[in-house]
């Protein structure tokens, strides 16, 4: 079993995607709110979150993903949803816990109010580093097999907000590009290609990379907001790795020759400038269509005398 945790701050978003299509989607238990409704339900939820105004984000959305064609009873799914939520914190509050039946990977959506029935702020600080370590103690304690990748045939981007939609976007452009590049300039070459721009900070006035961040249309993500896997430590050990192992001789090195292959920490503040100034910018309208997840335009109203 593997975890992925999604923090937001609309129920009235969340709770349709994951609970509106009844072809695909059966609750399985609830606590706090009404389950046979997804707008009552995100509606129970926000109701409590107005308790807390101050907290932007209160939507707690897990993902727990099962081994492909593994067979576990709807209490027994429930079960182990409800201890996860246990061991990560998340208590005396709202509840949702929804299995998805349309894919042949055997998943659940759970989804927790941040503010509890006190009306105080559950801490989800490190939760989704947390959350897959607790996938990991469950996955052991109840003998189930180990799902070692993530699926994105899970999520249904079209039914995410905007703003998940193109973070999930930009995730499955890193992953299938990645294999690709010798260094993270090769990355973002390949990326501004379609439509991503890249973004490295740096330690002060210095050339050492200190983070990574990831810009589509008008939206940005640190890497670590992506994916665990694509912080800045992550990625410049992945590609190292990958210019280590593979052979010289291989078409990774065709245009690659071991003398253009740089260390990403050579890369100084001045060349991003000079890139960043003589390379076109990145239009909302060039993203691909398949990649950017445009906003619905609000038609003006005028008033005709």
């Amino acid at each position: 079993m593997i975890s992925k945790v999604i923090t937001g701050s609309s129920f009235s978003g969340v709770c349709p995607y994951v609970c509106a299509d009844q072809t695909r989607a059966i609750v399985l238990y609830v606590e706090g709110v009404r389950g046979h409704d997804c707008k009552l339900m995100a509606s129970d939820f926000e109701e409590q979150q107005a308790l807390r105004p101050s907290l932007h984000k209160a939507v707690f959305h897990a993902i727990l993903s099962f081994y492909p064609g593994e067979k576990i009873h709807d209490e027994k799914m429930a079960q182990i949803a409800r201890e996860y939520l246990k061991k990560l914190g998340i208590i005396d509050t709202q509840v949702a816990i929804t299995k998805h039946c349309d894919k042949e990977h055997p998943h659940v959506h759970v989804i927790a109010n941040l503010v509890n029935n006190q009306g105080k702020t559950i801490k989800d600080n490190w939760i989704g580093l947390k959350g897959k370590k607790v996938a990991q103690q469950l996955t052991k304690q109840y003998g189930l097999k180990e799902a070692v990748t993530k699926n994105l045939d899970l999520i249904h981007l079209d039914r995410l907000n905007e703003k998940e939609a193109n973070r999930y976007a930009v995730f499955k452009a890193i992953s299938a590009t990645k294999a690709r590049c010798t260094d993270l300039n090769d990355l973002k070459n390949q990326l501004q290609k379609q439509g991503i721009e890249t973004l490295f900070k740096y330690k002060g006035q210095t050339t050492e990379l200190q983070g990574i961040s990831f810009k589509i249309g008008e939206y940005k993500y640190k890497g670590s907001e992506v994916d665990r896997n694509f912080s800045i430590k992550n990625l410049q050990r992945t590609l190292e790795q990958q210019v280590k192992q593979t052979p010289r001789h291989s078409p990774f090195y065709a245009n690659n020759t071991p003398g253009k292959v740089k260390n990403e920490v050579q890369y100084s503040k001045e060349n991003s400038l000079i890139n960043a100034l003589t390379q076109p910018d990145t239009k909302y309208e060039q993203v691909p269509n398949q990649l950017l997840i445009r906003k619905r335009k609000k038609k003006s109203k005028s008033l005709h005398l």
